[in-house]
Parts: C-alpha cells; structure tokens; sequence
C-alpha cells in the first residue's frame, strides 16, 4: 500500500467563517479512513473537497501524486454516497443503478452484468425492479452503495451514510461496509460523528474539532492515547480533570497524589499544570477506606451489559462517572482505586487549535 490521498494546507471559508484552518491529511490506498467530529467540525468539507465539490481557499489536493485541485468532480476517481442516498424516485432500482453507466454510453449488456453484480455484492440479489419507495431504509442504503460501486472508483466518499437508520440496522450495516471494503479492494473515507462507528469499522481515525485535526491514528491509539481533552471527551466517556505533576511519575488532582506512568521523559516535569483522563470503565470499586479515594454513589443507570454510577466525592468537588459490572446501591460509600497505567497524562493546550473543550473542574 501507498499514498493515495494527500491534503497539503487546506483552508476554506464560507463568508466570514473559517472552517477549516490548514488541514493536511494523507489517506493510504484501501485504507478505512474516517473523519470524525462534531457538527461544524469542517469534515464533510474537507470530503466535498476531495470530491471536487468545493474548492479550497488555500492548499492542493494530491491524488496518486497527482495535482488535482482544479479537476472538475466528474473527473476525479472517486464516487459519493450521501446520507439521503440521493436515489431517483421515479426509477427502480435497476435503473439507478445504471443511470451513470448509460449517461457514459456503455453497452446494455455490460450495463445488465454490472447490475447484477453490484446488488450480489450489497445482498440483495433480484431486486431489479423493485421501486425505491418499496425499500427499506438500509436496503437504500445498499442501492446507494451499488450505485456507486459500478462506477469502479478507486476511492469511496461517505457522508455519514448510516445516519438515518435505526440503531440495529446501523449496526449491521457497519459490518457489511467493512466486508464491501475487503471484498473490493478500494479506498473508503467515512464521516460520522459517531464514535462507536468510527472505532468499530476504521483503520484509521481522523478527529476532527474547530476546523483542525486533533488527532489521527488507530482506533486504539485514538481510544487509549488521547492527545487532548476535547479527543479523550468525544471517543468514549470519560473524567477529566485538571491536575498539577508534583512529582516523576506522581500526579496531584483535587489535593490527593495519585501514581501514574508518565514523568519528565514524556514531557510533564514536576509543577506542570495537566489534563488527566480517567475513564471510567478503569475505576475499580474497592470496600470504603480501601481505594486511592472515597467517595458516596448519587445515581445509578444500568445500560444493557453494565452498571453507569455517578459518584459523589467526600468533599463534594467531583462527580465521578463509573461504569461497572457489579450492582451497587444509590446512597452506598465506596472506595475507588484506579490503576497507574489507566491515569492518562496530557499537556494543557497552548493554542488555538490545541484548545479543545472548556473543563469547569
């Protein structure tokens, strides 16, 4: 695999707003890469740029090494799937399917053999004439898909394309969009803002906030190593706290000295002011008195497979949030222990486009 995709310096305004603010991304041929953020975030239009829907202020756009910022849309290799799916109502699904092939000329039986190959490749075999309003929302979904696959892209742009389906239909559809992209060997750049999605199907994690990258990588490293607070906030719950370094490898939140792994070496020597990221699967409840810290469970919401308890400390500062396999009773004391590796250290940020969300702790 190599560079397919490249983004050097991407700014783009709209008026007087400026969404996005010198974006440079690098996209691997067959990678699953999705942009993820909030509304507003500047995702979908970095995906209509390279699309050539929109074209930026400032920066190129790269493609197999290849300049290609002033390439209309209808040139470039690549194909759109929306999230209203874009369908012709007034065709069946044959027909929608075969719009962009007739509209280049191609011959009817090659047409007919491309047809029938999409929808084996979506499930849904035998399905030609069926009428668009006699589909369901996630067989849509996989006519949009289709639709786009005869066009033989080398990469797939997907703006949020899941986001009008109920939660089960979501899920499944995850799955099939992965076996699409196994199955046909080309590029897909995704937009959500849905971390479970962004986790579940990517190779790689793009996030997204204020019309910067905060991050990139795995999902794991995304998960398990965020660079800020705004990245540990949005994937996945968490606490997060403002604390001082008093000590290598030794971290002071709300006046209690908390062990942790990081030190001088990653950059956080003693009286640096810290982000710290506790999550809240990694609070272990222990007997009260026995824990790190005490503290008295104010609510308590079970969610299908475990526990979620907020709970109150001793000096009332924080609210911890808690998730837990155990059932434990609004009202009990408990003690709480979190294990060094699990207390993430990051840097305060120190600019515009590190800052990320406002902690009131």
């Amino acid at each position: 695999m190599g560079e397919l995709i490249r983004l050097e310096g991407i700014v783009k305004s709209f008026d007087d707003t400026v969404v996005l603010k010198g974006i440079d991304l690098s996209v691997e041929e067959n990678e699953f890469v999705t942009l993820l953020g909030p509304s507003g975030c500047g995702k979908t239009t970095t995906l209509r740029i390279i699309g050539g829907f929109v074209r930026p202020d400032e920066g190129r756009v790269f493609f197999d090494g290849k300049d290609i910022t002033d390439m209309p849309a209808n040139q470039r290799p690549v194909n759109t799937v929306f999230q209203n799916y874009a369908l012709f109502p007034h065709m069946n699904v044959g027909e929608n399917i075969a719009f962009s092939m007739r509209v280049k000329n191609k011959p009817e039986a090659y047409i007919k053999d491309k047809i029938k190959y999409a929808l084996k490749l979506v499930n849904l075999d035998g399905f030609e004439s069926r009428r668009i309003d006699q589909l369901s929302g996630g067989q849509q979904q996989r006519i949009a898909m289709a639709r786009a696959i005869v066009n033989e892209p080398r990469v797939l742009l997907l703006d949020e394309p899941l986001g009008a389906l109920d939660l089960k239909l979501r899920q499944e559809m995850q799955y099939e969009l992965v076996r699409l992209k196994k199955e046909l060997g080309i590029t897909f750049l995704y937009i959500t803002h849905d971390q479970e999605e962004a986790l579940t199907m990517s190779d790689k994690v793009v996030v997204m906030n204020e019309g910067y990258i905060q991050q990139e990588g795995s999902p794991e490293e995304i998960y398990d190593e965020p660079v800020n607070a705004f990245v540990a906030d949005f994937i996945g719950d968490s606490n997060i706290l403002s604390g001082l370094m008093v000590d290598e490898k030794l971290v002071r939140i709300n006046d209690i000295d908390y062990p942790c792994i990081d030190g001088s070496e990653q950059g956080f020597p003693p009286r640096t002011p810290v982000d710290v990221v506790i999550r809240p699967e990694d609070i272990e409840i222990k007997p009260y008195g026995k824990g790190l810290f005490n503290g008295t469970i104010i609510s308590k919401l079970f969610i299908g497979v475990h526990y979620e308890m907020l709970v109150q400390s001793e000096d009332g500062e924080i609210e911890w949030l808690l998730q837990n396999y155990d059932q434990h009773d609004v009202g009990e004391k408990i003690g709480m222990y979190v294990r060094p590796e699990n207390i993430q250290i990051m840097q305060k940020p120190k600019s515009e486009a590190e800052s990320a969300i406002e902690l009131d702790i």
